[in-house]
């Protein structure tokens, strides 16, 4: 939510004994505002004598046991809000500037913090970023004096809770303050339950949660080697480099790639992965080195720096491009796959048969490689459409001059059906698990 004015009649207003409301307004304004669903009416019932309802108990009781982190470099302004917050039952902790809540984030678990935007150092749209580092799901309830359209864009597309404008109305600021108690504490269940069903790894419901999730990614990335064997001849041909992390709220490839695009970050993952990929290359071993690139890599300029790690062995490495991507938005695609290939570096198309219809992959990428998608692969030994389909792909891709690769490969009988249609490269299971550098194949 977001307001260009003050939220309502009574203001916080920062004066000696803390945060209190302004004069009393009119008879039918008092009516209006207690009877609004959005304005508890204790402090009408109360200054007239009447016991307090058990809603306002149950208010209160549930107030009782939050935790709210308030953050604001004004200091008469922080002791206002805090005493508020006290009055209506709620603990509190302050915080004078971001570095200092960080601190206290560290220490322990909140239910909200509630924070001013703009303070000295480290900022409130800062903090919200720090805070998704300790919690991906505390509400972030940001405050500011000076609204500005690009702040609440900023603040709302972090993931801020609510965006208010000083000064605030008490009673505004524990209604949101109560609902983002409710939604944290639904959040904690939400995740329980996920937990429970195996489920935990859900992205963090915001740009912050998701950068900080992210960023745990790309600390504690690692690369798992699948072998690619040729079975005639029980040899290795090579090993496909794949992408692996423990963060668990990004727990498969798909997750982690899926953040890097929504956060703008795919070149970042792919220039890690190809360096990673790269390093136990042992130089006694004279086997290939499969690596997966997004289409949008291929416009990376690190990618054909001579110097990078993977430009070094590029007569080794296979660079593989999916068939579930377009090229149609890479300029010069041509262009940029011919120089990788004068660097020394072959091109495979990877899942062939899963992706874009047509010819387009083979006439820019002209492959040395081919991968066939597992789903053609998946039971091939008892379905004799997959067979006619696999073995025309396989004919045609031989008479190109490509090398066939099936991957999935899960069971004897797929495997010995996928050497009499004329695979030369087989993958998956049935020969090894991905592994660190690098598992041993079952013959």
């Amino acid at each position: 939510m977001i307001s260009a004015a003050p939220l309502g009649p009574a203001q916080f207003a920062v004066r000696q004994q803390g945060m209190v409301a302004p004069a009393q307004k009119g008879a039918a304004a008092g009516e209006a505002q207690a009877s609004s669903p959005s304005t508890p009416p204790s402090s009408k019932r109360r200054s007239q004598g009447a016991p307090p309802a058990s809603s306002d108990l149950e208010r209160k009781a549930e107030a009782t046991k939050a935790w709210v982190l308030v953050v604001d470099d004004e200091p008469e302004l922080l002791r206002g809000v805090c005493r508020g917050l006290k009055l209506l039952g709620y603990s509190v902790t302050e915080a004078r500037n971001g570095e200092e809540a960080v601190q206290h984030l560290s220490r322990r678990n909140f239910d909200v913090v509630v924070s001013d935007i703009v303070m000295p150092g480290m900022g409130g749209i800062q903090l919200l970023k720090e805070i998704r580092q300790h919690d991906l799901h505390v509400p972030v309830v940001l405050m500011t004096g000076a609204p500005a359209v690009s702040t609440a864009v900023q603040a709302l597309e972090y993931g801020a809770f609510h965006y208010l404008t000083k000064p605030v109305e008490p009673e505004a600021l524990d209604t949101i303050v109560q609902k983002a108690v409710r939604m944290h504490r639904m959040a904690r269940v939400k995740q329980q339950a996920a937990e429970l069903l195996g489920h935990a790894g859900a992205l963090g419901a915001d740009r912050a949660g998701l950068e900080a999730s992210f960023d745990r990614a790309m600390q504690s990335m690692w690369i798992a080697y699948h072998p690619i064997v040729d079975v005639r001849n029980q040899l290795v041909f090579g090993y496909e480099a794949l992408l692996r992390s423990t963060e668990p709220s990004l727990p498969h490839p798909g997750a982690v790639i899926d953040a890097a695009m929504r956060l703008g970050r795919l070149e970042s993952l792919g220039r890690a992965i190809r360096s990673l990929a790269a390093e136990p290359i042992p130089a006694d071993k004279d086997f290939a080195l499969f690596v997966n690139l997004h289409v949008t890599d291929l416009t990376d300029p690190a990618l054909s720096d001579p110097e990078s790690p993977l430009s070094k062995i590029a007569h080794r490495v296979v660079l593989e491009i999916t068939e579930r991507s377009s090229l149609d938005e890479v300029k010069d695609a041509r262009r940029r796959v011919a120089s990788l290939r004068e660097m020394g570096f072959r091109i495979a198309v990877d899942d062939l048969g899963a992706g874009y219809a047509g010819l387009s992959s083979f006439t820019l990428l002209e492959p040395e490689i081919v991968k066939l998608d597992m789903s053609l692969v998946r039971d091939i030994h008892i379905t004799s459409t997959k067979q006619k389909v696999v073995r025309s792909m396989t004919t045609l891709s031989k008479d190109m001059g490509m090398v066939v690769v099936a991957e999935g490969v899960e069971t004897r009988e797929e495997r010995e059906c996928l050497v009499d249609l004329g695979c030369d490269l087989l993958q998956g299971f049935l020969f090894a698990k991905p592994g660190r550098a690098f598992p041993g194949v079952a013959w």
